[in-house]
């Protein structure tokens, strides 16, 4: 059996995939670790899961201004001094990266080290971690249809983002007894990212009576440090008592999801893939500020797939309407549902598991691998 390294912290769209892949490795007998940042969000989703090893990693993110850029060299090399001790140590077979700043120290010290590297990108636009750090790779795994010029000797496999066990399609009416949601009215959960969004969260509270008026429940996950979590009691048109959650942060995604009729979301990759698992549909808000705009593509894809819809930030005053039209509209929801279903079919866990077993043992990649470059798509 092997030991695997999952560099994996720093938001929840990389700590929930890093998870995955753990919990996937681990049951095939294989060790693993995970190296995550000293952020509250990581903490609070690794702990629970107290079976997986993790280690703490000093690291910050890049940033042009004089200060972040101290900050950036000073973390980032306290990081990799770290990172090659504990590879000289424990000697891993193989590490896994899932982008972000977790990274640097971690796969720069394994190719000091000659262990071999893979990077796992799961946005449409590969972000500046991953277009860095993949020449020092030897296995690169990117979105269908992505594409990332200019790099040599990677082997290049294009699959999904790996989702945890524990988010999974439940029946809507179990899901909604396990929130206390009325299994009689429609349900748009809104949902932030691990960071939450705070013009998703003003949103749902400036149109909460609105939708209580037509019979719409809300619940809102508004991140954490956003808020305490709270319970509304509102009244629809017809006198019946409409309920509104909001909660600063949720370890029940997969409940969540199969309770919603309808999400509203950024459109970070993780929220994606969960969106997929789960076969909810969904209108995405694309965060306008994301790095290289990555969200946008993220976005722009899933409506190009009929997963749900695309609503820019500016176009917030449309948008109460446009939920409105889309969650009595039950057609199109099944369509949806429909279509996402068809976009979960890849098991892509099963896919890096096993080309991860073939490169820590040394085995040579199969045809379906293929060498970089090739063109941005």
């Amino acid at each position: 059996m092997s030991r695997f390294i999952i560099a994996c912290g720093g938001t929840g769209g990389h700590l929930s995939p890093g998870i995955a892949l753990a919990e996937a490795l681990t049951a095939r007998g294989h060790t693993t670790t995970l190296f995550i940042s000293h952020k509250a969000v990581d903490t609070r989703l690794v702990e629970k899961y107290p079976h997986l090893a993790a280690e703490r990693v000093v690291s910050a993110p890049f940033g042009f201004r004089p200060d972040r850029l101290l900050q950036f060299v000073l973390k980032q090399t306290q990081g990799f001094r770290f990172s090659r001790r504990f590879l000289r140590q424990e000697r891993p077979d193989a590490i896994i990266g899932f982008g972000g700043f977790t990274n640097a120290g971690i796969v720069v010290a394994g190719r000091l080290e000659g262990i071999p590297v893979a990077l796992h990108e799961a946005n449409r636009v590969p972000g500046r971690a991953v277009r860095v750090l993949s020449r020092m790779a030897r296995r690169l795994y990117l979105p269908p249809g992505v594409r990332m010029p200019g790099i040599r000797g990677v082997m290049v496999r294009h699959t999904g983002l790996p989702v945890r066990n524990q988010i999974m399609r439940l029946p809507r009416d179990e899901a909604r007894e396990q929130i206390g949601a009325d299994p009689a009215q429609k349900l748009v959960v809104v949902i932030g990212g691990s960071q939450g969004a705070g013009v998703l969260n003003q949103w749902a509270e400036e149109n909460l009576a609105a939708f209580a008026q037509e019979g719409v429940q809300i619940y809102c996950v508004t991140g954490l440090g956003k808020g305490a979590a709270s319970g509304r009691e509102l009244r629809a048109r017809n006198g019946r008592r409409v309920q509104a959650w909001f909660e600063p942060f949720s370890d029940r995604v997969g409940v969540l999801l199969s309770a919603a009729d309808l999400v509203l979301s950024r459109a970070g990759a993780g929220t994606i893939a969960e969106l997929m698992r789960c076969e909810t549909p969904a209108v995405l808000v694309p965060y306008p500020h994301a790095a290289d705009n990555h969200q946008a593509a993220n976005a722009i894809y899933f409506e190009q797939q009929g997963g749900g819809l695309v609503i820019g930030e500016t176009a917030l005053g449309s948008l109460r309407q446009e939920v409105l039209d889309v969650i009595f509209n039950d057609w199109l929801l099944n369509k949806f549902r429909s279509n996402l279903r068809r976009m979960a079919r890849e098991n892509c866990i099963d896919t890096i598991v096993q080309d991860l077993e073939d490169l820590a043992n040394g085995t040579p990649p199969l045809r379906h691998l293929r060498h970089s470059p090739a063109t941005t798509a």
